[in-house]
Protein backbone atom coordinates (compact mmCIF):
# COMPACT_ATOMS: atom_id res chain seq x y z
CA UNK A 1 0.00 0.00 0.00
CA UNK A 2 1.16 2.89 -1.01
CA UNK A 3 1.67 6.25 1.48
CA UNK A 4 -1.27 8.33 0.10
CA UNK A 5 -3.69 4.78 0.71
CA UNK A 6 -5.44 4.78 3.96
CA UNK A 7 -7.34 1.53 5.25
CA UNK A 8 -11.30 2.29 4.29
CA UNK A 9 -12.86 4.06 7.76
CA UNK A 10 -15.41 1.39 9.15
CA UNK A 11 -18.71 2.15 9.41
CA UNK A 12 -18.56 1.99 12.79
CA UNK A 13 -16.05 4.25 13.31
CA UNK A 14 -17.62 7.03 11.48
CA UNK A 15 -20.89 6.43 13.65
CA UNK A 16 -18.44 6.60 16.51
CA UNK A 17 -17.46 9.95 15.44
CA UNK A 18 -20.59 10.98 14.83
CA UNK A 19 -21.71 10.57 18.60
CA UNK A 20 -18.87 12.22 19.86
CA UNK A 21 -19.79 15.01 17.61
CA UNK A 22 -23.05 15.34 18.78
CA UNK A 23 -22.02 15.39 22.27
CA UNK A 24 -19.85 17.92 21.43
CA UNK A 25 -22.10 20.36 19.62
CA UNK A 26 -25.09 19.43 22.61
CA UNK A 27 -22.24 20.65 25.10
CA UNK A 28 -21.29 23.72 23.45
CA UNK A 29 -24.73 24.87 22.78
CA UNK A 30 -25.41 24.42 26.23
CA UNK A 31 -22.44 26.64 27.42
CA UNK A 32 -23.27 29.28 24.98
CA UNK A 33 -26.80 29.33 26.17
CA UNK A 34 -25.40 29.34 30.01
CA UNK A 35 -23.39 32.10 29.12
CA UNK A 36 -25.56 34.14 27.14
CA UNK A 37 -27.76 33.95 30.15
CA UNK A 38 -25.00 34.97 32.70
CA UNK A 39 -24.47 37.81 30.69
CA UNK A 40 -28.06 38.99 29.95
CA UNK A 41 -28.30 38.37 33.88
CA UNK A 42 -31.12 35.92 33.57
CA UNK A 43 -29.34 33.45 35.22
CA UNK A 44 -27.91 34.60 38.36
CA UNK A 45 -24.75 35.66 39.49
CA UNK A 46 -22.79 36.55 36.87
CA UNK A 47 -19.17 34.98 37.92
CA UNK A 48 -20.54 31.64 38.82
CA UNK A 49 -22.85 31.33 35.46
CA UNK A 50 -19.90 32.67 33.23
CA UNK A 51 -17.74 30.10 34.67
CA UNK A 52 -19.93 27.38 34.39
CA UNK A 53 -20.29 28.79 31.04
CA UNK A 54 -16.61 28.36 30.13
CA UNK A 55 -16.28 25.16 32.01
CA UNK A 56 -19.05 23.65 30.05
CA UNK A 57 -17.82 24.86 26.76
CA UNK A 58 -14.09 23.54 27.40
CA UNK A 59 -15.84 19.90 28.11
CA UNK A 60 -17.19 20.43 24.60
CA UNK A 61 -14.01 20.54 23.29
CA UNK A 62 -12.87 17.18 24.85
CA UNK A 63 -15.23 14.70 22.40
CA UNK A 64 -15.10 17.52 19.53
CA UNK A 65 -11.23 16.39 19.42
CA UNK A 66 -12.08 13.08 19.71
CA UNK A 67 -14.47 13.46 17.02
CA UNK A 68 -11.80 14.90 14.41
CA UNK A 69 -9.53 12.17 15.28
CA UNK A 70 -12.01 9.17 15.06
CA UNK A 71 -12.86 10.63 11.75
CA UNK A 72 -8.89 10.93 10.71
CA UNK A 73 -8.69 7.44 12.27
CA UNK A 74 -6.31 8.78 14.74
CA UNK A 75 -5.35 6.00 17.82
CA UNK A 76 -5.12 8.84 20.38
CA UNK A 77 -8.83 9.79 19.89
CA UNK A 78 -9.76 6.76 21.45
CA UNK A 79 -9.37 7.57 25.05
CA UNK A 80 -11.10 11.01 24.81
CA UNK A 81 -13.89 9.41 23.16
CA UNK A 82 -14.38 6.76 25.47
CA UNK A 83 -14.13 8.62 28.53
CA UNK A 84 -16.65 11.20 27.42
CA UNK A 85 -18.82 7.98 27.47
CA UNK A 86 -18.47 7.17 30.60
CA UNK A 87 -18.84 10.05 32.48
CA UNK A 88 -21.93 11.07 30.52
CA UNK A 89 -23.71 7.80 32.05
CA UNK A 90 -24.32 9.28 35.42
CA UNK A 91 -25.05 13.10 34.14
CA UNK A 92 -27.40 10.77 31.92
CA UNK A 93 -28.46 8.79 35.11
CA UNK A 94 -29.23 11.94 37.06
CA UNK A 95 -31.32 13.72 34.17
CA UNK A 96 -33.76 10.61 34.26
CA UNK A 97 -34.05 11.46 37.88
CA UNK A 98 -35.01 14.96 37.66
CA UNK A 99 -38.40 15.94 35.63
CA UNK A 100 -38.32 18.05 32.62
CA UNK A 101 -34.90 16.66 30.78
CA UNK A 102 -36.00 12.96 31.00
CA UNK A 103 -36.67 13.18 27.96
CA UNK A 104 -32.52 14.65 27.19
CA UNK A 105 -31.80 11.88 29.79
CA UNK A 106 -32.77 9.05 27.62
CA UNK A 107 -31.31 10.47 24.58
CA UNK A 108 -27.82 10.77 26.53
CA UNK A 109 -27.89 7.70 27.82
CA UNK A 110 -28.59 5.92 23.93
CA UNK A 111 -25.69 8.08 23.37
CA UNK A 112 -23.41 7.01 25.43
CA UNK A 113 -23.86 3.04 25.66
CA UNK A 114 -24.04 3.81 21.67
CA UNK A 115 -20.42 5.37 22.02
CA UNK A 116 -19.24 2.79 23.93
CA UNK A 117 -20.38 -0.16 21.98
CA UNK A 118 -18.62 1.31 18.70
CA UNK A 119 -15.60 2.32 20.41
CA UNK A 120 -14.89 -1.34 21.47
CA UNK A 121 -16.01 -2.52 18.87
CA UNK A 122 -12.81 -4.64 17.08
CA UNK A 123 -13.17 -3.29 13.53
CA UNK A 124 -12.85 0.04 15.31
CA UNK A 125 -9.77 -1.09 16.93
CA UNK A 126 -8.63 -2.69 14.33
CA UNK A 127 -9.26 0.62 12.06
CA UNK A 128 -7.93 3.18 14.85
CA UNK A 129 -4.42 0.53 14.57
CA UNK A 130 -4.76 -0.49 18.38
CA UNK A 131 -3.67 -3.89 19.21
CA UNK A 132 -5.64 -5.99 21.98
CA UNK A 133 -3.72 -7.67 24.88
CA UNK A 134 -2.10 -10.35 23.50
CA UNK A 135 -2.08 -9.72 19.86
CA UNK A 136 1.26 -9.27 18.42
CA UNK A 137 2.48 -5.99 16.76
CA UNK A 138 2.69 -6.33 12.35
Amino acid sequence: MSSTEQTPRPARLAAAAGVALVEALGLLAGGVYMLVRALTGDGGDLTSGATGAVTVIALGLIPLAAASGLWRMRSWSRGPAVITQILALPVAWQMLQTDGVIPAGIVLAVLAVTGLVLLVNPATTEALGIRRPGQDAP
